[in-house]
Order: C-alpha cells, then sequence, then structure tokens
C-alpha cells in the first residue's frame, strides 16, 4: 500500500475566512493545505469589492463587540507583517430613526461596552457631515473607529502570510467531496485526494455543496453593487470628510456608502437581494437595479448621484437569524464548519481565524460563541 502524507488541517475556501483560518495556524505551526475553485482575491463569491466597512458600536448584537475589537488589533498586525494598507480609518455614522435596530442596537453595544459615541440630531448630521441629509426624524449614532478595509488585499496578505509559514495553497481546484471515517479525513479535489487531521469547510455560498444531506436553513442572497461619480464638489467625499455609513430606512430596509477612495462612491443595499445558487447566480447588474439605488442615493446622499461608473454582484450566505455560524460538524467533530456570515462577516476575518484556530487545538473558547452554534433553521 502507498503512504500518503497526512496533513493537520484541511480547509476548504480560501476567502476572507478561509485565508485567515490558513494562515493562523500555519503560523501556530500546523501543516496547513487549502483549496479554493478559483484563484483568490477572485469576484465570484463574498470577498471582493474593493472595500468592506468596519465598525466596533455593533448593532447586530453586543456579543460581536470584544471580537471586532481582537478584529481591529489583528487587522494592524497584519498590515505590520505583510507592509501593506489594510484598515483606514474614518470614523462611522449609523443614521435612523429613534428606536430603530440599527440606532437602537448600536447604542445597546456602545453602552454595554463602554464605546466612544455621540447621539446626533438630523441637524447636527448635515452640519458635521453635509454631503449626509438625514431627514428631519433621524438620529445618528457616532463612533470614531470605525472604517474601511482595503476587501481583496486582506485576503491577499492572509494567503501569502499563510504561504510564507508553510501553508500549500491549490487554486481553480474545487472539492467534490470529503469523507471521514475511521483515520484521517479524505477531501477529493481536482489533483486526486488529500488527507487531513482536521477539516475547516469556509465554502460561503458552496457550503451547501459540501453538507449534502444536512438539511442546512442557508439561503444564498445576490447584492448588487454599485460606484457613483460625485457631483460638484469632488473632494466633500474624500474619506478625512466622510465616514462609512450605515442607514436603516423606510422601516426595515438598509443600505450603507463609504468614502470616495478615488474610484467613486460606493453604496448598495444590506440584504433584500434576490434568492440565488452559488453556481447560477445573475451577474448582470440590470438598469432597474441602478434606478432603485440611485433613488435612495438621491433622497440621503445626493452630492453621489452622478454617473454611474460600475456595478458588481457578491453574494451573501445567510443563516435565519443572520447571526454567524461556527461550530463542529453534528456528526464529525474533527470537521469544523465556519461559513455562512450572513453579509457582516468580512471585518471578523482574522479573529474568526483565530477562533477556528483554537477550535483545532481544542482550546477553551475566548469570547462567547453561542449564537452561532450549529442549530435547526
Amino acid at each position: 500500500m502507498t503512504w500518503q502524507h497526512t496533513h493537520d488541517v484541511a480547509i476548504i475556501g480560501l476567502g476572507a475566512m478561509g485565508s485567515a483560518a490558513a494562515f493562523e495556524l500555519s503560523r501556530r505551526g500546523a501543516d496547513v493545505i487549502g483549496f479554493d475553485r478559483f484563484t483568490p482575491p477572485h469576484t465570484l463569491g463574498s470577498s471582493h469589492g474593493e472595500s468592506r466597512i468596519i465598525r466596533e458600536a455593533y448593532f447586530e448584537h453586543p456579543v460581536y463587540v470584544p471580537m471586532v475589537q481582537r478584529a481591529f488589533e489583528l487587522w494592524r498586525e497584519l498590515e505590520r507583517l505583510s507592509g501593506a494598507a489594510l484598515l483606514e480609518q474614518t470614523g462611522g455614522l449609523m443614521v435612523g430613526a429613534p428606536g430603530s435596530d440599527l440606532v437602537e442596537g448600536a447604542l445597546r453595544s456602545a453602552r454595554l461596552h463602554g464605546l466612544q459615541h455621540s447621539l446626533l440630531s438630523a441637524a447636527d448630521i448635515r452640519a458635521s457631515f453635509p454631503m449626509l441629509h438625514a431627514q428631519p426624524d433621524m438620529v445618528g449614532v457616532w463612533e470614531p473607529r470605525a472604517g474601511m478595509l482595503a476587501a481583496e488585499a486582506c485576503v491577499s496578505a492572509h494567503l501569502e502570510q499563510a504561504r510564507r509559514r508553510g501553508a500549500v495553497l491549490r487554486f481553480d481546484e474545487a472539492v467534490s467531496h470529503w469523507r471521514a471515517a475511521e483515520g484521517p479525513i479524505s477531501v477529493s479535489a481536482g489533483l486526486g485526494r488529500t488527507l487531513a487531521k482536521r477539516l475547516i469547510i469556509c465554502a460561503g455560498a458552496w457550503v451547501g455543496s459540501l453538507l449534502r444531506g444536512m438539511r442546512l436553513p442557508f439561503g444564498i442572497e445576490r447584492q448588487a453593487v454599485h460606484w457613483f461619480e460625485p457631483v460638484g464638489d469632488a473632494g466633500l467625499f474624500s474619506s478625512p470628510r466622510c465616514p462609512i455609513h450605515l442607514w436603516q430606512f423606510d422601516g426595515g430596509r438598509f443600505f450603507y456608502g463609504f468614502p470616495d477612495r478615488g474610484d467613486g462612491v460606493k453604496v448598495a443595499f444590506h440584504h433584500g437581494g434576490e434568492t440565488t445558487a452559488a453556481d447560477h447566480v445573475r451577474r448582470e447588474v440590470a438598469p432597474a437595479e441602478v434606478d432603485e439605488v440611485r433613488a435612495v442615493v438621491k433622497r440621503f446622499v445626493p452630492a453621489a448621484n452622478g454617473r454611474l461608473l460600475r456595478s458588481v454582484v457578491c453574494l451573501y450566505t445567510n443563516t435565519p437569524d443572520e447571526h454567524f455560524w461556527i461550530d463542529r460538524h453534528p456528526d464529525q467533530p474533527n470537521v469544523l464548519v465556519a461559513s455562512p456570515c450572513s453579509g457582516h462577516g468580512f471585518k471578523f476575518a482574522p479573529v474568526i481565524g483565530e477562533i477556528l484556530a483554537d477550535l483545532v487545538e481544542q482550546k477553551p473558547a475566548r469570547f462567547d460563541l453561542s449564537l452561532f452554534r450549529w442549530r435547526r433553521g
């Protein structure tokens, strides 16, 4: 019988979460092999689009705050290791009606964790940030630590640091299936079978194809993202003057925007996209989709209502409660699943890499992970 090398850990999916896990495990001395069906960073999943928001007064739940605080530290560490500029602090503004999920959730997290913040009236918002036109019945939660991450550069930096520490990274090689029985886990991909003691599945929108028969409650949501040319004073949207901003409006609708990094003002809806499947995504953005987001830009960020520069499509992998999913496979304790992040996970990538490495090493949890356990739909 031919001997085959057994890796310590195999990782399926090398986007934001998988690249971070590969780096963290390889720097701890693990023998890591990673697979991705494309060449990351690519434009077909959830880790592209040039920028991602990072914010601390987390409206979704206060349990995320210690995790994102650790993520801030780890992004800065990755900058030092890689020499790349990854995180730009711009401050952040969460705008909505008093009592809205966004405003009340951000205030709850800020107060519970003693975060620096301010509550601004609509007049305050317009005076401080004249590019943002809050309606008279709106308020804003200002947090100074928020900012934006360079998405593709972050993934590239994690992958390069993992490779420097010995990780084997196999791109353009889709995993067809895996099998865990007695002994090591077998992972079958384009170039044959690989063996590993542990397996981490970070396949994003493709996670369901790797957990067949599990009746998982995950949904894949198509999201269109747009860049508009500013009208008038383009400097109004430079990062020293314009913060990242997240809005709740018309009840339960959300959209967000970024400063102009030289390629236009990026805006998009948060949720509300069409349901899709990973291999059957409508990649073209229709004129009606541009018109819909433009109408919102005209209401709230009118100085960004210039020429459309471009639009792209990205994917959310959603859980029913929109919290993360980070846990062991219920039948295979050596298999970890950390994929569905419901459209708000990128900022957490390095700390999720740490969490996964700790789970592989069976170390005590550093954070409260109870919201992220395996659960019914």
